[in-house]
């Protein structure tokens, strides 16, 4: 008879073992579940944390700015970054285009009230943008003046005022009086001249990129 119960014994053990499989398979299977949904939550509340925090600053900014023009940006096109309704954008900034002739003193004035300063232009990309939506029969205050009068060029937010990027029209700057400086369009071409600070023109506002 102990011959005949082996192959029982056999099979039990087979059963038993396989059993234990499939409950460990089981568990696991369980705990991925688990982790799953926690991942999820855990997603879920942190974009849900994200959007109130991005609506929270939005609101806060619209206090300011009545309306925004904002586009997704980021890696993950999860970030915004915004600007004043009707400002542009390029890069990192927001330009204003203010069609009011002003001084060079009441131009920065009116930058600030709005957060912005007269514009300060790092590189030719950025002109060759600004130039865009510039009109060709006016003139336009940059954040570039020469207080003391010695052609030590300062920007109004204190960037190192870089050569490379300068008049680049003939003559100009021509007159240690004129301490301001405006692009206009000339002989075919955008540039740079230097005028009096207290001749009204137009002006050109910018801010950095609100992101929220």
């Amino acid at each position: 008879m102990v011959p005949e119960r082996e192959p029982q014994d056999r099979e039990k053990g087979v059963w038993r073992f396989q059993l234990k499989v499939w409950s460990v398979a089981v568990v696991c299977i369980l705990l991925l579940c688990v982790c799953f949904t926690v991942s999820s939550v855990v997603s879920h509340n942190f974009r849900y944390s994200k959007t109130v925090k991005q609506l929270s600053k939005l609101q806060e900014y619209q206090q300011y700015y009545p309306s925004l023009t904002c586009i997704m940006e980021g890696k993950d096109m999860e970030d915004w970054s915004c600007c004043p309704t009707p400002w542009t954008s390029f890069q990192s900034s927001c330009y204003f285009i203010s069609t009011v002739m002003q001084s060079w003193t009441e131009s920065q004035s009116n930058c600030s009230v709005m957060g912005a300063d007269l514009v300060v232009i790092n590189t030719n990309e950025e002109q060759d943008f600004i130039i865009q939506n510039l009109k060709i029969n006016s003139a336009y205050f940059l954040g570039l003046s020469d207080p003391e009068g010695w052609r030590h060029w300062q920007w109004v937010d204190q960037t190192p005022y870089d050569k490379n990027v300068t008049f680049k029209r003939s003559g100009e700057p021509n007159n240690l009086d004129e301490r301001c400086v405006v692009i206009s369009f000339r002989s075919e071409e955008w540039g740079w001249n230097d005028v009096h600070c207290h001749v009204p023109h137009k002006s050109i506002c910018e801010m950095k990129k609100i992101y929220i």
